[in-house]
């Protein structure tokens, strides 16, 4: 009797860890290349990388970059077009996936194409603009007018730097403070963040530069908030830096790039297993791969392998909150290939499961509800 009993319980336990875990998934995309309806909302299976498409929204231009409320309420993107560019905000229904339009607001610089957010604030860095724009939130999570406009100057001595190209805005882990990656001006800035200031959300603090022409492009923190990680679209590089307050001190750089490599690249995105254990990166042009780094105790990295990515312009990529998978969206091929992530080694393997969708640029998952 009491053996089966036992039988049971562990059937029990056995079972309830292999209920389905569905998690909420936001892809954003480019909708002028191909036939895109903007956003798409997805949910994904973290036992086993499976997908339903759940909905999506209706003639939304370009939302390229995406970002969702701490209460997964409200989801923001930026508009890419040009000098017309937006920023947009729709409320979410978590049951659903429907996503409703709130509002738009100019994005008072060209081109977006990154947006964080918090409580109170949406937060934009607008590329071609070469600047930061700071939104307030009103109470239902629309935007009001821009409430703050961060300007950049200057230049690089490569073609592409001919002006200042803000590229990212990124929270400290701390919420102290907002970094932002310049690439036309081979920087990264560092800004006091004053969240509930009447004008200056932003105060600017330092500026920090990394290799001439190398154009820093994303960059990640450790799971313990002491060491950042730069990602160089220019020249693939990643530093590596000690962080305290507002101070950066480089203490390695490598890259991304395969010893054999020749062709034209250009590195894309940045991230680190939810474990803290790893980094991977992801690199365009005629590269097309995800390089995998081991973290070291002291925060250096140690290059693992680099990997195909199995499609043509992989923009962003995203670790489920599990890191059994790592999503790549690739811009020009017109998929999400989803990866099988071993936890012990870091390597990733091809489950030969695909999301197809036009021009696919953000992954961003929610939480469970």
């Amino acid at each position: 009797m009491k053996n089966s009993i036992l039988l049971l319980f562990l059937g029990l336990i056995s079972l309830s860890q292999a209920q389905t875990k569905n998690l909420p998934l936001f892809i954003g995309t480019y909708t002028n290349s191909c036939d895109s309806k903007g956003i798409y909302v997805y949910d994904f299976d973290t036992n086993t990388g499976d997908f339903v498409f759940k909905n999506a929204t209706e003639k939304v231009i370009n939302p390229s970059y995406l970002a969702l409320s701490k209460n997964q309420k409200v989801l923001y993107s930026v508009n890419e077009n040009g000098t017309e560019s937006t920023i947009s905000s729709f409320g979410l229904d978590g049951t659903t996936g429907q996503l409703t339009s709130l509002n738009q607001q100019k994005a008072q610089g060209a081109d977006p194409c990154y947006i964080i957010n918090d409580v109170l604030n949406v937060i934009v860095a607008n590329y071609s603009g070469g600047n930061i724009a700071v939104f307030r939130k009103n109470t239902d999570g629309s935007l009001t007018e821009v409430k703050q406009l961060m300007q950049h100057k200057g230049k690089g001595i490569h073609p592409r730097q001919e002006s200042a190209h803000v590229h990212m805005v990124y929270f400290s882990p701390d919420k102290k403070y907002v970094l932002s990656t310049d690439l036309g001006t081979d920087s990264v800035d560092i800004y006091k963040y004053h969240p509930d200031a009447a004008n200056d959300v932003l105060q600017w603090e330092s500026s920090i530069p990394v290799q001439s022409g190398s154009g820093p492009r994303h960059l990640t923190f450790s799971k313990d908030g002491k060491k950042l990680y730069v990602l160089q679209e220019l020249n693939g590089a990643i530093s590596v830096f000690d962080f305290a307050n507002d101070k950066l001190n480089k203490i390695q750089e490598t890259t991304i790039l395969a010893k054999d490599f020749k062709g034209n690249f250009t590195g894309a995105d940045i991230h680190i297993s939810p474990d803290g254990k790893f980094l991977y990166a992801s690199n365009r042009g005629e590269a097309n791969t995800i390089s995998i780094f081991k973290i070291l105790k002291n925060g250096q990295l140690q290059s693992l392998s680099v990997v195909s990515s199995l499609g043509k312009g992989p923009r962003n990529f995203v670790i489920d909150p599990t890191g059994k998978f790592l999503l790549v969206a690739h811009q020009y091929s017109n998929d999400i290939v989803v990866f099988k992530r071993d936890l012990s080694s870091g390597a990733i393997s091809d489950t030969g499961k695909r999301i197809e969708l036009c021009s696919p640029v953000c992954l961003v998952f929610g939480n469970q509800k």
